[in-house]
């Protein structure tokens, strides 16, 4: 079988499953190879503004049944793993990035080099500070509609286009999460149903911290499945120009 073939397989296996079989137990080393894989993900310039928290205890996962709403997704669970985003971090990232870029000197800096010391050194401060008045995101507006006004660039703008990217690029990594989970035999579900604020408190979060998704392991039951997997035709939702 070819990989693609393989991919495909992956792909139409992968469904979201709200009932899983209590007789089934989810190996750890199932979630452990699949966040291992998570942290491969695409993510915006790197930063890796995200968190997994692997909820093992059993009377912590206990209290996540309630926070999600006791829905059968969550209840019947062997493995729950919670998707944050930590926008917070981006101080953190920025000189992790630098340490690794200065590591590399042996010498002359080479125009790489440099290029990669503005880029996390500059641009993302500028990308993701934050102040008590709002004035780095006024900045942010200004120079985007200068600057944009004579060239295309990327429109950097206040905490909302800030959320937006880090929340995207935590979603890629529970998305192959997802797909590592049916690479390996089990299944999945996403949820969107759950108390944010008592998730944040049991898992001892900062304000700026957020839920991006809560996602349920197990064995898939047929009793899972809420029916055939109907999508919008191709012709509708791809646009060729």
């Amino acid at each position: 079988m070819s990989l693609s073939q393989s991919f495909q397989e992956i792909i139409e296996k992968r469904r979201s499953n709200r009932k899983f079989d209590p007789n089934v137990e989810v190996p750890d080393e199932v979630i452990q190879r699949s966040l291992e894989r998570s942290i491969l993900s695409p993510n915006s310039s790197n930063m890796q503004l995200w968190e997994f928290y692997w909820i093992k205890d059993p009377v912590l996962q206990k209290d996540f049944h309630a926070y999600c709403l006791n829905q059968n997704a969550a209840r019947t669970a062997k493995q729950l793993v919670v998707f944050v985003t930590r926008q917070d971090h981006w101080k953190k990232r920025v000189q992790w990035h630098l340490e690794r870029v200065q590591n590399g000197f042996t010498g002359e800096s080479t125009p790489n080099q440099e290029k990669l010391m503005n880029y996390y050194g500059k641009l993302m401060p500028l990308a993701y500070g934050t102040d008590q008045f709002g004035l780095l995101s006024l900045l942010r507006r200004t120079l985007s509609g200068l600057i944009g006004a004579f060239r295309p660039m990327t429109r950097m703008k206040g905490r909302a286009d800030q959320r937006i990217t880090v929340h995207k690029s935590c979603a890629l990594a529970a998305q192959t999460f997802m797909l590592s989970i049916a690479a390996e035999g089990f299944e999945s579900c996403p949820m969107e149903g759950f108390d944010a604020v008592r998730v944040k408190k049991a898992l001892d979060l900062p304000e700026m911290a957020e839920i991006n998704m809560i996602i349920s392991v197990g064995k898939g039951t047929e009793a899972g499945i809420w029916g055939k997997r109907e999508r919008v035709p191709y012709e509708e939702v791809v646009i060729i120009k």
